[in-house]
């Protein structure tokens, strides 16, 4: 199914290009933008259903974010609110909606970061801030807030819908000194 969508977003753009351009050789930008704006609707509005669909199936009490991920504290800490700059030492597990294990720490080690210095996926930056130390927590994030249409080049498949299970271990607090 993901490849039959890529191949028709592919298809569109190529006879939108193609159509342009025996028309009077130069490309409507305008025209290719639209079809590449309904394409993506299309798409995130597809991983929505199917995300609903799974949390719905597995009776899950998740609450949605502006953001367009999906989060649900199951084991609330009593340690220190994350905060941008704190470095954080997770235990996680990555699944995909299929059940289909990619990653996770007990095969790879803990998952440290820096808050807000990248180096994970933007979905994960954005989900750690609603988090204290202590928390278990489950994240679903659609390929936007993920590795999106490429996936990342080793295990995680193009457009993958990918579940978190976390459980943040430690963080250490950002000193005043601290420019990094």
């Amino acid at each position: 199914m993901k490849k039959i969508i890529l191949f028709l977003i592919a298809l569109s753009i190529l006879i939108a290009c193609k159509k342009e351009h025996n028309a009077n050789k130069n490309i409507n930008w305008t025209e290719v933008n639209k079809k590449l704006e309904d394409v993506n609707k299309y798409l995130v509005q597809e991983d929505r259903d199917r995300i609903e669909a799974y949390i719905k199936r597995h009776n899950w009490n998740m609450t949605e974010t502006k953001a367009g991920f999906w989060y649900e504290i199951y084991q609330h800490g009593k340690g220190d609110s994350v905060k941008t700059g704190d470095l954080v030492s997770l235990k996680y597990e990555i699944e995909g909606l299929d059940g289909t294990h990619y990653y996770s720490s007990d095969s790879l080690g803990l998952l440290q970061f820096k808050v807000g210095m990248g180096g994970v996926i933007s979905g994960l930056e954005h989900g750690i801030l609603l988090l204290r130390q202590g928390d278990k927590v489950r994240f679903i994030f659609p390929p936007f807030l993920a590795y999106g249409l490429l996936g990342d080049d080793k295990k995680i498949p193009p457009r993958t819908i990918l579940v978190y299970k976390i459980d943040v271990l430690s963080l250490s607090k950002k000193k005043k000194n601290d420019n990094l």
